[in-house]
């Protein structure tokens, strides 16, 4: 999942300028974003990055020292940003509960606080996973069972908008994927949704695109595959040579700019740069069948994060 958006979508999201300071302390410096209808937008960040102080100043619940964020057109600023307001979901990273309500008593108290109707909330729990849990109370719950609470707590109300805080904290594989297979459904139906994660396996091929965020600013914007491109990491070569052609297969990789090589018998692990690729391929087709196999990995996105954040 990698294709932005059209350019000439009006963004659902629209930050612009936006600054939060405490002090001396800039948590965030000067962001501008745009998030489109139907995006999944990733934002990954270290610890104190400003992720979640910009996730706040997005909902309308800290007020930002500069700048302007639009939701749907409406200022979080301004007076109609209360009834926006109705239209977004919120996870935080840390859900809290009262242990004494159901699952079900829990949905419904939160429907009657943000004017959903009573009658989502069974089938909403069901769509978490948790329609037989949903007479127990809370204090039953595991961690992750109160994790996918907490999610069905963001879906009532059916959002245009939503906002995932660590989504997946506590959850098992199996959740895992059926939370993502939930935010695919909700895509299709339209809905903008911005995550964060320290689970870096977990976005990569899940976002449309993604903002590295370091120092309270946005230090890389776009799709995983143009933050690869634009960082100029090398590429992860595995080849696989026969035991007769292997002497010819590694004297015709010699001259090309490999780095890391590393030759254990027939088989070499090495890191390739980009521009080379192209090079390598036509050496390695050259050489026929004393090539068994070869293998071309992009850099992941934890590559990626680590060569925009430093």
């Amino acid at each position: 999942m990698t294709s932005p958006p059209s350019a000439d979508d009006t963004p659902v999201i629209a930050v612009r300028g936006v600054a939060k300071h405490y002090g001396a302390v800039r948590a965030v410096d000067g962001v501008d974003l745009d998030v489109h209808r139907g995006e999944l937008f990733g934002l990954i960040g270290h610890n104190g990055a400003g992720k979640s102080t910009l996730f706040k100043m997005m909902l309308g619940l800290v007020a930002a020292s500069a700048g302007e964020i639009r939701l749907q057109g409406a200022s979080v600023a301004g007076a109609q940003f209360r009834s926006v307001r109705r239209r977004i979901g919120y996870l935080p990273e840390n859900v809290v509960l009262y242990d004494n309500l159901s699952g079900l008593e829990t949905l419904r108290f939160i429907a009657r606080l943000k004017g959903a109707p009573q009658q989502e909330c069974a089938a909403v729990l069901d769509r978490v996973g948790l329609g037989a849990a949903g007479a127990r109370p809370v204090r039953e719950y595991s961690k992750g069972m109160r994790q996918r609470l907490g999610f069905a707590q963001a879906l009532l109300g059916r959002p245009q908008v939503l906002f995932l805080d660590e989504p997946t904290t506590g959850l098992d594989p199996e959740a895992t994927r059926s939370f993502y297979a939930t935010l695919r459904e909700l895509r299709a139906d339209g809905v903008t949704m911005i995550v964060t994660s320290h689970v870096l396996a977990e976005l990569q091929e899940r976002v449309n695109r993604l903002a590295v965020m370091a120092s309270g600013r946005v230090q890389a914007l776009g799709t995983l595959q143009e933050l690869r491109e634009r960082t100029l990491l090398p590429l992860h070569l595995d080849v696989v040579a026969s035991e007769a052609g292997a002497a010819d297969v590694r004297a015709a990789l010699e001259p090309l700019p490999l780095a890391e090589r590393h030759w254990d018998g027939p088989r070499l692990r090495a890191r390739c740069p980009r521009d080379a690729k192209m090079a390598v391929l036509a050496a390695l087709a050259a050489r026929g069948s004393q090539v068994l196999d070869f293998k071309v990995h992009e850099p992941s996105l934890e590559d990626v994060f680590f060569g925009c954040a430093a």
